[in-house]
């Protein structure tokens, strides 16, 4: 089968189209031949190996000390069950599915195999496809909605809760947006000049542009800032929180998404509830374009590529 390999660290052009073995499934898992997966910042950040320090080590020895362990980045993709292992009951051939592949990666090939039974981030999860979205819009949902969903549960929105979610844009911040709203929270997200409209489309109430106005003073406090792309800090925030108030970021510590909490996601989208945002599609020999746009750092939601 034809997958995307990086043999070594570096910038987007250690991307590679190469022939690889079709992977075969375990017992547990299912063989996804896809359609869709996704350019996410964190396959950025492995691929050039851009790591907070703290966690250097750590994930030096994860990722491979002077090469890749696994060749093929991608953490989340869409498209249509190929085979299952013998112990998996709850798909067959042929059905339609999303899947969160891991930090395991594997998502940029013909197919993945990934776990269907007990899944979870680490090992990968799999659930239905819903039915009112397309494939590139399904491989666009599991990492940053599962990132998002779980930071709005763990800061506890309610409604009649202020909450500001700074990078309301980006992947995790769209659907933090739309889930805090969900939950009856009064949004108010700030984003550049660009995506104030798109912001607003999705849910908050007020929007803040960065660029022109220093979102600490503009004499607000809120319940509750979340932080969806780790840029700010506690201490420049804690003006604009109310006493016992909650800081909040995407590089925080959540609980270990688990498979019941796609599928809420996925209960979301079919209540149109909840919808991806999808910036950009590549064909998957332009991986390397889509590379380079999302290191710029100024995507809005999600960047597809269509396998």
């Amino acid at each position: 089968m034809k997958a995307v390999v990086y043999e070594k660290y570096g910038p987007p052009e250690v991307l590679k189209i190469k022939e690889v073995e079709k992977p075969t499934p375990k017992d547990d898992e299912v063989l996804i031949k896809n359609y869709s997966t996704t350019v996410h910042v964190g396959d950025t950040r492995m691929r050039g190996f851009r790591v907070p320090k703290k966690h250097w080590l750590l994930m030096r020895l994860f990722l491979g000390i002077t090469k890749p362990k696994r060749q093929i980045l991608g953490m989340e993709v869409s498209g249509v069950i190929e085979s299952v292992g013998k112990n998996v009951k709850d798909f067959k051939k042929g059905d339609a599915v999303f899947a969160l592949t891991g930090f395991g990666g594997g998502g940029y090939a013909e197919y993945s195999s990934v776990p269907a039974i007990n899944g979870d981030e680490k090992k990968g999860m799999v659930v239905s496809k819903p039915s009112n979205i397309s494939f590139e819009e399904a491989a666009a949902v599991p990492a940053g909605a599962l990132t998002a969903l779980l930071h709005i549960q763990k800061v506890d929105v309610q409604k009649g809760k202020k909450i500001l979610i700074y990078g309301a844009s980006g992947s995790v911040g769209t659907y933090a947006v739309q889930i805090a709203k969900y939950y009856g929270g009064e949004v108010t997200g700030v984003c550049s000049t660009s995506n104030l409209e798109l912001v607003k489309s999705i849910g908050a109430e007020k929007v803040i542009d960065y660029t022109k106005k220093d979102f600490t003073k503009n004499g607000e406090v809120y319940d509750i800032v979340f932080d969806a792309v780790f840029k700010i800090s506690k201490s420049k925030c804690k003006n604009i929180l109310k006493e016992n108030g909650i800081f909040d970021s995407s590089h925080a510590k959540i609980p270990e998404p688990k498979t019941k909490d796609l599928i809420f996601i996925k209960e979301l989208i079919e209540k149109n509830k909840l919808k991806p945002v999808i910036d950009r599609t590549y064909k998957m020999e332009q991986i390397v374009e889509g590379h380079r746009y999302v290191d710029k750092g100024h995507k809005k939601g999600n960047v597809v590529v269509k396998i």
